[in-house]
């Protein structure tokens, strides 16, 4: 066996892994980077860059359509929709992002890594490398896979074959009412698939608001999708035809490709070791120090550890990493105070997350009102001069949740064409605790869609 000797190894090349060795590495520490597939990761290759290529076409001809007097047809050209998602993706060339590793001062390293002992992995079973400090873990997450009689005997799509298609199936299944679900089910309808939709629920997006749900139902089912409520795939067959799907309440669909999007788990296959069970997350405090390993050389971000699987707040969990084991290594205090450039405090209270269906769904924080609490929840229709301008006939919700004992804003909704910009603002006032007396002399300007934050806190009785 060959070996070698870093500072710091991170196993995980995607954008989490990447930022924590580019931070480490900015601490001046010698970096090695391990990834068994391409450095760049889900999101670059498989999820939300591509997702957005393909969605953005029919979500930009739906929002033209809205507009008299544009010129506009009725059909997208897949063939350039798929051309402009590989411009984006490289069509899985990660040459690039590998001579960026390299210019960070990080040693990129092809192969499977695997923890192997204290402070140690080895990577292709024959290459040990050793961290001096710490070794991070962002090897990400990986789709559940939901048992149903047949489904081993056909080769359904997952969200990776879904965002890499190139071809448009005249047939479209998918399972699931969750991101995914809804973003691929809308962006096939608009490139020419006759998509079906199964879901479990009444609506989609059951973490979200229950009018965020009702919105981007109605906006899927005019988009032609036909979404099957209160349902689930009970039974799965291949045949000369097509794959017949057996529905809950007996009724069967036969589609040409089948799209199972029911969640993910993190990656910690062959972790168990040190005490972690394939699939469970590997639990961390807000620095990213895995809790359950002695010692304090261990550390995760991202999906791994379960806490905002987003690719955005992987990053942020990652920076706090990459900085907390580069000041321990330099013999740098690390504050563990909430907010503090070391812990990712916001995973707590400020996740926003954006769901690129038309209509959008952009939120931050809580929901809905806590239990037992004295929140207080406003909701109110997205009708201004600004969304009036924007598209006629603007249909919009937004929705704040506000904490009426200390006067700050605990969570913001919005859902409408053209939401996702809105949301950093949300995110601020949440983070920055910024009172609502004073959120009130933040005057949106006119006439945007922004205005609405002005409705917002006049409903709210300022």
């Amino acid at each position: 066996m060959s070996g070698q000797t870093f500072d710091v190894v991170v196993i995980g090349a995607g954008p989490v892994g990447e930022v924590a060795a580019e931070r480490a590495a900015r601490g001046g520490l010698k970096v090695a980077l391990v990834e068994h597939e391409r450095f760049g990761g889900e999101c670059s290759y498989w999820a939300c860059i591509p997702s957005k290529a393909l969605l953005r076409p029919g979500n930009l001809l739906a929002a033209a359509k809205r507009v008299p007097g544009v010129p506009v047809g009725d059909r997208i050209d897949p063939a350039a929709v798929f051309a402009r998602r590989d411009w984006f993706t490289g069509k899985g060339d990660d040459s690039g992002q590998v001579d960026w590793a390299r210019g960070a001062g990080i040693e990129p390293v092809r192969g499977h890594g695997v923890l192997t002992g204290e402070r140690e992995v080895t990577v292709d079973g024959d290459r040990v490398l050793t961290a001096r400090h710490a070794v991070i873990v962002c090897t990400g997450s990986v789709p559940s896979k939901p048992s149903i009689p047949g489904l081993d005997t056909i080769r359904p799509w997952g969200s990776r074959e879904a965002t890499s298609a190139s071809s448009v199936p005249g047939r479209l299944g998918v399972l699931g009412g969750g991101v995914v679900g809804v973003e691929m089910a809308q962006a096939f309808a608009s490139l020419g698939s006759e998509v079906h939709l199964v879901i479990s629920g009444p609506r989609p997006l059951p973490r979200n608001a229950e009018f965020a749900g009702d919105l981007v139902l109605a906006g899927l089912r005019e988009a032609g999708v036909e979404v099957h409520t209160d349902s689930g795939v009970s039974k799965v067959a291949a045949g000369e035809s097509g794959t017949t799907l057996t529905l809950k309440d007996g009724s069967t669909l036969v589609v040409d490709e089948f799209l199972v999007a029911t969640g993910r788990r993190p990656a910690t296959a062959g972790l168990e070791r040190f005490g972690i069970e394939p699939g469970h997350p590997l639990e961390t405090d807000d620095t990213g120090r895995v809790s359950a390993v002695d010692g304090g050389w261990l550390f995760a971000a991202g999906d791994v550890t379960g806490r905002a699987p987003l690719t955005h707040q992987g990053k942020y969990g990652a920076r706090a990493a990459g900085d907390t084991v580069a000041a321990l290594a330099a013999g740098t205090p690390v504050s563990t105070e909430a907010w503090s450039r070391f812990t990712a405090t916001a995973d707590h209270h400020a996740v926003p997350q954006v769901v690129f269906t038309d209509p959008e769904v952009a939120a931050v924080g809580l929901a809905d009102a806590r239990p037992g609490s004295a929140d207080r929840v406003v909701d109110i229709d997205i009708a201004v001069a600004g969304s009036s301008l924007h598209a006629d006939g603007y249909t919009g919700k937004a929705r704040m949740v506000v904490d009426t004992e200390r006067n700050v804003l605990l969570g913001v909704t919005f859902v409408g064409q053209d939401v996702s910009e809105l949301l950093h603002s949300a995110t601020i006032a949440i983070v920055g605790e910024v009172p609502l007396d004073r959120l009130w002399h933040a005057v949106p300007s006119f006439p945007t869609i922004s205005e609405v934050w002005l409705r917002l806190l006049e409903a709210y009785g300022l």
